[in-house]
């Protein structure tokens, strides 16, 4: 079995999620794990004790002692004991008090405890969510190297609709398998990736640009430096937090800037990965002050600005691989197969604007990867952080 005597140990914290947890507990016990659970005094209020005490077939850690027989619970035992600490659901006030340091429960004094990896499952309504203080928190849990299992978005115990839904229970049964599993297949490996936009000027205040995130390179670079990789992103304007340690962040505007990283990182990698939506054109001449209303039209010349993906496909030696993106809107399989050859390119990745959730700025993403030998494989919608491991799996077939 996948977990076979694993001591894992379940947080559970206030929230209505709290009732997925009880089908979690469920998938590690027959998987093989050994499980322990610590509610919060407002988990349960949700669901009891007893629940989890008879799913787990261990007693319920609730308090730092047992009011009835004055036994000591030991967080520090409960620490050193487990190989995992999941926490799910992960409320904003727990993610806070993590974040922070506060220990005012036995859950919190166990966290500060635990030397093993430990896993946040949020869930909140989406405004709580989206807070730029849970924001902050959770980019201060990434950064201590914690894996955030991000919440799904759909319908909220509000009545709204948003992201803030804990994921389901098989989801975060995968992960933590994952944790154990994860191969370092990408050890000793580096690699470049563009990510994001790309901003052309047009004078000193406006800009040229697309509706990329940024979301999907970093998921990218994420996932590859959670395999061993050493990682240059190379990205556009973006809010996306970059957390890892083994990822160099560098920071561009135009396309121009990021072409002169690219090609001078490129001769130090194994490979890249070109998920940038660079701009095809920029201003042929830009105003050097901010360009006056007039009333009357106003004509920019474009010129085209140098392929990225092109040229280190020139550059590209037998040890390298190369990764392109292709967004298309029509005949989307052979756009996007022309440009693999073109760009001598090992493998592409293809979306569509017409797939519901995916292209700019979604959390989602529906792919289909068509390699040089003419293999053309099809994914579901997924959430862009599984999305990059399907990317990654695939990428492991093609380096050498």
């Amino acid at each position: 079995m996948p977990l076979n005597e694993r001591h894992i140990l379940v947080g559970i914290t206030g929230g209505i999620a709290a009732y997925k947890t009880a089908s979690l507990v469920r998938l590690l016990v027959k998987a093989g794990a050994e499980v322990k659970v610590i509610m919060t005094e407002t988990a349960q209020n949700f669901v009891t004790p007893l629940t989890f005490s008879v799913l787990s077939k261990n007693p319920v850690f609730t308090t730092s002692h047992q009011r009835d027989t004055g036994k000591w619970n030991s967080h520090v035992e409960l620490g050193q004991w487990a190989d995992l600490f999941v926490i799910a659901p992960a409320s904003a006030n727990t993610l806070a008090k993590a974040a922070t340091g506060i220990a005012d429960n036995l859950l919190l004094t166990t966290y500060l405890s635990a030397k093993c990896p430990i896993a946040f499952a949020p869930a909140m309504d989406l405004d709580m969510y989206a807070h730029e203080t849970t924001q902050k928190n959770l980019a201060t849990l990434k950064k201590r190297g914690h894996l955030i299992l991000e919440p799904t978005s759909g319908e909220l115990a509000s009545g709204l609709s948003g992201t803030g839904r804990m994921q389901e229970p098989e989801d975060i049964f995968d992960a933590i398998t994952k944790v154990f599993q994860k191969k370092k297949s990408f050890s000793k490996k580096s690699f470049l990736i563009t990510s994001g936009p790309t901003y052309e000027a047009i004078d000193p205040v406006r800009f040229i640009g697309n509706h990329s995130s940024g979301k999907m390179g970093i998921a990218l670079a994420e996932e590859l430096a959670q395999r061993g990789a050493s990682v240059f992103l190379i990205t556009g304007p973006t809010h996306q937090p970059i957390n890892h340690p083994a990822i160099k962040r560098i920071d561009v505007l135009s396309a121009d800037e990021m072409y002169a990283e690219a090609i001078k990182l490129f001769p130090k990698v194994n490979g890249a990965i070109m998920a940038a939506a660079v701009a095809d054109y920029k201003v042929k001449h830009k105003a050097k002050t901010k360009l006056k209303r007039t009333g009357d039209e106003l004509t920019l010349t474009l010129i085209p600005n140098q392929d990225i993906a092109a040229a280190l496909g020139k550059q590209k030696k037998e040890h390298q691989v190369i990764v392109g993106f292709a967004l298309e809107t029509n005949d989307e399989e052979n756009h996007a197969t022309k440009k693999l050859i073109a760009k001598n390119l090992d493998f592409i990745v293809l979306n569509s604007l017409k797939d519901k959730g995916a292209g700019f700025g979604t959390d989602t993403n529906k792919i289909t990867i068509i390699d040089r030998k003419n293999n053309i494989r099809k994914f579901e919608l997924k959430e862009k952080s599984k999305v990059a491991q399907d990317i990654i799996d695939y990428l492991e077939n093609w380096i050498k």
